[in-house]
């Protein structure tokens, strides 16, 4: 679920590398708190959804820091497993590790620092279901996907696992177990994921298949299966996004919302299968990051009225 950042020319590397920097803040950049900022919101989504009015206030406190640091930490390590290809990449060369600003044995330890201590938090003042279900998350996350990320182009599906159990921690925070609500706020990131990747991708795939990644758009230049993926799973985005509706959770003013918006969405994505264009990639990309938080704030402000 990350943005693509800003590219540089090699002619503007040596002087964004040499430019003073206070060692504090490449610790926060390696903590990625603008798109850490989105799991936060999910999970806060989650919490909302499920909440019983007599949980104290101290529970979402202590679920949004654990969140927040568990979140933290992984991004951390993340960075730290994937430095060298990180250097490799015009948009993630001047990350604090490739750039070698910061060095990894200190990040290593950062990382599993925040991790866990986020775990502890959830653990101990949440409760221990959120604590699994983000270890999980971690788990996945850094185990699972990260490595499959040089060897198939699957790991863009299975890296929409861990992107999507933030709300479900905040659910499992909430109510203590993982009832159908919390897998349908799931289903809804899952899904979303994948055209918004998708499209990532094929603007950055120059990018990618310099660094050894086989991401569809690598293996396939031709970008037909990119697109033809962006549709399908726009459009099982659509009937999964009715799903809290069904169960209960908002009311008919969310379902159109959600309608309206999962059709830009699916039109956009057939716009960039049949011109595969970077100019349509790109309007799927902000389509799918307006889209995330317009269908969750639809969400939450229905459930208030209920």
């Amino acid at each position: 679920m990350s943005a693509p950042e800003p590219s540089v020319s090699d002619d503007d590397l040596p002087a964004a590398v040499s430019r003073p920097r206070r060692p504090w803040s490449d610790y926060v950049e390696l903590t990625k708190p603008r798109l850490n900022l989105l799991v936060v919101l999910t999970t806060l989504a989650g919490y909302y959804l499920g909440k019983d009015d007599a949980a104290p206030i101290s529970r979402l406190i202590n679920t949004v820091i654990g969140t927040t640091l568990v979140a933290g930490g992984a991004s951390v390590l993340n960075q730290v497993w994937e430095k060298d290809t990180d250097r490799l990449m015009r948009r993630t060369r001047l990350r604090p590790l490739p750039a070698a600003r910061l060095a990894p044995t200190p990040a290593l330890w950062f990382g599993v620092a925040l991790s866990t201590a986020g775990l502890a938090e959830l653990w101990f003042l949440a409760n221990p279901l959120s604590a699994l279900v983000a270890f999980a998350t971690v788990l996945s996350y850094l185990v699972v996907y990260t490595p499959l990320k040089l060897k198939s182009s699957l790991s863009t599906i299975v890296g929409a696992v861990p992107g999507a159990l933030p709300p479900l921690i905040g659910w499992a925070a909430a109510t203590d177990s993982l009832s159908a609500g919390g897998w349908a706020l799931f289903g809804i990131v899952f899904f979303w994921q994948m055209p918004h990747f998708l499209a990532i991708a094929w603007m950055h795939r120059d990018d990618y298949a310099s660094a050894g990644m086989p991401l569809l758009p690598v293996v396939e230049p031709s970008g037909r299966s990119t697109g033809r993926q962006a549709v399908l799973y726009a459009a099982a985005m659509i009937p999964v996004s009715l799903l809290p509706t069904l169960l209960g959770l908002a009311g008919p003013r969310y379902l159109v919302t959600a309608i309206v918006l999962g059709a830009v969405v699916l039109w956009l994505s057939f716009e960039f299968a049949a011109t595969r264009t970077h100019v349509a990639a790109r309007r799927l990309f902000f389509a799918t990051i307006i889209y995330l938080p317009l269908v969750l704030g639809a969400l939450v402000a229905d459930h208030a009225t209920r």
